[in-house]
Order: structure tokens, then C-alpha cells, then sequence
């Protein structure tokens, strides 16, 4: 149900269970997409690189941090990655990100940015970032830690979180809040289908969005119209 619904009306959702601050702001698709971006979270964090430790041989070792979370990103999660909002150098690249893409990962985020963005596209993988970023991680960034609570474009994150991405975004909430959210979200969808057909038929916002009782059992009427079409 979650990759059919939209981030915004996830916000809404949301809301009503007094979880304000879940949308990561200033975030946005590398690539234009269609599906959903859905997952749960494993992350990474960023603090300020240094220059006696941070350089392209710490990189290549085995047990560097950023490498690691490539290869220990679990299937169907999404690598979300706390640059501190610092696009000055690159969170990833596109070979880290194809690799991502052919262990089944579900997307990445960072609140920074990539490199090789053409490439970054080409993978398929949903990526969201703040902005290009070329210059090498090295440079700005030293990887510390995997897999543990994070600041993520001003949101808390931590591991198990829900991730979902859309074309406005990315929204992250608690995995405990899943399975009612996306039903409530899923319903709000199809209301929100039926109240488009309204207003174009030239109907007024007025009594029916927000839902009141009476527009709601309309709503139901409408369901009840649509299931009963040939498909």
C-alpha cells in the first residue's frame, strides 16, 4: 500500500498521530520516478573528516565505514545517510550506489549530496540527495558509524524506520506505525480520487475536503460504483 500513496497525504497521516517533523525538507529524486521508494532504514553517519585520517588509502581498507554500509545495507532497506547537510563533497558515488542496487537494496538518502549524478541515475536505484556533490567524500566527510539513531535533513532517524519516497520527496516515521498508516493512507487515496472527479464536475471544496459524514458516504457509493465496472 505504501507504493501507491503519495508522501504528501503520508504527512497528513501522520500528523494526526502528532508526528510533525517526518518530511525531510530541501530533499529530492536524482532521477524523475514513478514507484515509490519503500523500505525500512539502515543508516550511516557523517562527522567532519580530518585530514591525518581521511584520505584514499583509509578508503580502501576493508573495514572503512562507508564501504561497509554498502555491503551490509540488508535487501529491501534504504541507506539512509547523515552528512549533516553538507553537499561540499559526495556521500556517494554511482559505483556504490549500482553496487547497492545489485544486493536489492531500496534506495539510498543522504542530506548531502552525490557524484556522478548521470551515473547515479542510470543505475535505477532511487536516490535522493540535497544536490550534486563532485568532489570526493574524503575531502569533507569521515564515515563513523553504522546502524544507529541519526539526523537525516533535520529528522530523527533510526534503524527500522520507514522510508518512503516520492517525486516531492521523502517522508520517514516509526515502524510501528506501518500497517495502520498505510491502510489510513491508502483509503485517503482513493477519497482524494473520488473528490477530484467532483471538483472537476464542477463541485464546491465546501463538504468535501475536508471528508464530512455525509461526502464520505457518497465516497462509499462512488467504491461501490468503480468495483462494480468491468476491468
Amino acid at each position: 500500500m505504501l507504493r501507491v500513496v503519495n508522501v504528501a497525504t503520508l504527512t497528513n497521516c501522520l500528523l494526526s498521530r502528532g508526528l510533525r517533523n517526518i518530511f525531510l525538507h530541501g530533499i529530492s529524486p536524482v532521477a524523475p520516478t514513478t514507484d515509490n521508494m519503500v523500505g525500512e532504514a539502515f543508516t550511516m553517519r557523517f562527522i567532519p573528516a580530518r585530514e591525518d585520517i581521511d584520505n584514499m588509502a583509509a578508503y580502501a581498507r576493508p573495514d572503512h565505514v562507508q564501504r561497509r554500509a554498502i555491503e551490509e545495507c540488508p535487501a529491501g532497506s534504504v541507506l539512509v545517510i547523515d552528512s549533516r547537510g553538507d553537499a561540499r563533497a559526495a556521500s556517494a558515488g554511482d559505483l556504490l550506489i549500482a553496487r547497492l542496487k545489485a544486493r536489492g537494496a531500496a534506495g539510498i538518502v543522504t542530506d548531502g549530496g552525490f557524484r556522478d549524478v548521470a551515473g547515479v541515475a542510470n543505475t535505477g536505484l532511487p536516490s535522493y540527495q540535497k544536490q550534486t556533490a563532485s568532489p570526493a567524500s574524503p575531502i569533507i566527510h569521515h564515515a563513523a558509524d553504522l546502524n544507529l539513531p541519526i539526523g537525516c535533513a533535520g529528522v530523527a532517524v533510526y534503524p527500522g524506520d520507514i522510508v518512503v519516497g516520492d517525486r516531492e520527496g521523502v517522508v520517514i516515521f516509526p515502524a510501528k506505525f506501518a500497517e495502520e498508516v498505510a491502510r489510513e493512507a491508502h483509503e485517503a487515496t482513493l477519497y482524494e480520487e473520488f473528490a477530484d472527479v467532483e471538483i472537476r464536475r464542477g463541485r464546491s471544496i465546501f463538504g468535501l475536503f475536508p471528508a464530512t459524514e455525509e461526502s464520505r458516504a457518497q465516497y462509499q457509493e462512488w467504491r461501490k460504483l468503480q468495483n462494480a465496472k468491468p476491468r
